[in-house]
């Protein structure tokens, strides 16, 4: 019997009345942002009464460029749709990475058309 090693990224997902709540557990990198960009937009178009999408960090083990990429275009998408994006419970790496690139304020900046 062959094992595969666990995936990079594991993703779980939560709704509430007008929120949503995504859990970002692993690498969020390169090879993995899709994935993430790919479950919130898929998920904002299952549920067009969502109004907060919440990114939850907690066990969130690395990030790099790739999974910045990926944070700017869920950003884009919840943007897109109305909603207000929550960066919770940001390690350090991701909390140092974001400060150092000038990225937080802007990620997590209500959108002009939010109620």
């Amino acid at each position: 019997m062959t094992h595969l090693p666990p995936p990079a990224l594991r993703l779980t997902v939560a709704r509430a009345a007008r929120e949503l709540t995504v859990g970002v557990a692993g690498d969020l990198d390169l090879d993995t942002g899709d994935h993430l960009v790919d479950t919130v937009t898929e998920h904002l178009a299952l549920h067009p009464g969502v109004r907060g999408v919440r990114l939850d960090f907690a066990e969130l083990s690395r990030i790099d460029s790739g999974g910045l990429s990926a944070l700017l275009m869920v950003h884009r998408r919840t943007g897109a749709a109305g909603c207000v994006l929550y960066l919770d419970n940001r390690p350090v790496p991701l909390e140092r990475l974001l400060r150092q690139t000038g990225t937080l304020d802007h990620l997590t900046a209500r959108p002009v058309h939010a109620s």
